[in-house]
């Protein structure tokens, strides 16, 4: 069982996304797709789990479960498991050796995930008192719930979804 660790944001996980960003999209041309930094590691000053979390967007599932193979490859495993909880997404970890273990949330262009994670990314940005409570939850439940992740995460959940009640509203129909 590992544990839910909590570290301060580092400078370096911007320039590790735009490597993996630059990756896949060699991976998938000529597909054209959308590559997304979201997470805590997409938030400037924001404590985050050690994962670089990336959105992938596609024109459909198709485009991205053709390259299931390829990106497997490359050592991005498949994680099909959760496509009953979440079956417009499709899921793939990668846990480098020598580099941040790496999600990737593969989904339709434009669908409601992929507004939602960005949406919730920005306002996280470009509100430091929201960044701020949400960094206190975050450390107050990494202690809390310090052997079990899936707690942690549910956990987090209610403030994440007041947080895109009020985007949305805001930005109506996000």
């Amino acid at each position: 069982m590992s544990l839910v660790v909590v570290s301060p944001y580092s400078e370096e996980w911007p320039n590790l996304f735009r490597n993996l960003r630059d990756d896949l999209i060699r991976l998938f041309s000529p597909t054209s797709i959308t590559v997304e930094h979201i997470g805590s590691t997409s938030v400037p000053g924001l404590s985050a789990k050690p994962v670089i979390d990336v959105l992938l967007g596609a024109e459909s599932l198709a485009d991205i479960e053709s390259r299931i193979n390829l990106l497997s490859e490359h050592g991005y495993e498949y994680v099909s498991r959760y496509e009953k909880e979440i079956p417009e997404r499709r899921y793939f970890v990668k846990s480098p050796a020598n580099s941040l273990r790496v999600h990737i949330h593969a989904v339709k262009l434009g669908s409601r995930i992929w507004r939602e994670q960005l949406a919730f990314r920005d306002a996280l940005r470009n509100d430091l008192s929201l960044r701020a409570q949400y960094q206190s939850l975050k450390l107050q439940l990494a202690e809390q719930f310090v052997n079990d992740k899936s707690a942690y995460s549910a956990a987090k959940n209610p403030f994440v979804e007041s947080v895109l009640a009020t985007v949305c509203n805001i930005e109506h129909g996000v």
